[in-house]
């Protein structure tokens, strides 16, 4: 897995961000140089085209949604690469016409998260993409979206995974990550 190690050594850490006892993983740096960018994206896609589509009823995913904000930076790639839609989930108040909302929690108090009401249709397959999930709030929004349009979330996709905060275990579909920490 010589392309998880490339991805793996571009994350840089930076301890006590954004406040003290929390060691930052910033994917930044994967962007900046663009055979990592190019070897993440071909990765996520590779792992999407030959195990996570097979599990959709018409083997194809129709959606990827992105998350505010750096699941647009992903996203959109991914969608184009698969010839599926990108649907971003926004913070509430950011997206025009009528939305459907859900709330989740944060480490002090809750926040809610915005899809445009006619984004998904019923009986798509979709694939939810993140940069990074930690206690799974953001991303069970994200999946209660997708459920009140009747959407099927397929799959949970990000580069890092916190393990220790066990977010997927909130999740109503399984969870694909290349890089898991455990600090």
């Amino acid at each position: 897995m010589a392309d998880v190690e490339l991805i793996k050594s571009h994350l840089t850490a930076h301890p006590d961000f954004p406040k003290k006892g929390i060691v930052f993983l910033d994917i930044f740096p994967i962007l900046r140089n663009p055979v990592a960018f190019e070897t993440l994206i071909t990765h996520l896609v590779h792992h999407l085209t030959s195990h996570t589509a097979a599990t959709a009823p018409s083997k194809k995913i129709d959606v990827i949604v992105g998350l505010d904000a750096r699941g647009f930076l992903l996203g959109p790639i991914i969608a184009l690469r698969l010839g599926a839609a990108f649907v971003p989930v926004r913070k509430k108040g950011k997206l025009p016409g009528e939305c459907v909302s859900a709330e989740y929690e944060k480490e002090y108090g809750t926040d809610s998260f915005e899809m445009q009401a006619d984004a998904i249709k019923p009986g798509q397959s979709v694939v939810v993409v993140d940069d990074l999930i930690a206690t799974g709030g953001s991303a069970k929004a994200a999946g209660e979206l997708i459920a009140k349009q009747g959407g099927k979330t397929l799959e949970y996709l990000f580069i890092i995974e916190l393990m220790f905060l066990k977010g997927g275990s909130k999740l109503d579909a399984p969870v694909y990550s290349i890089v898991q920490s455990d600090d």
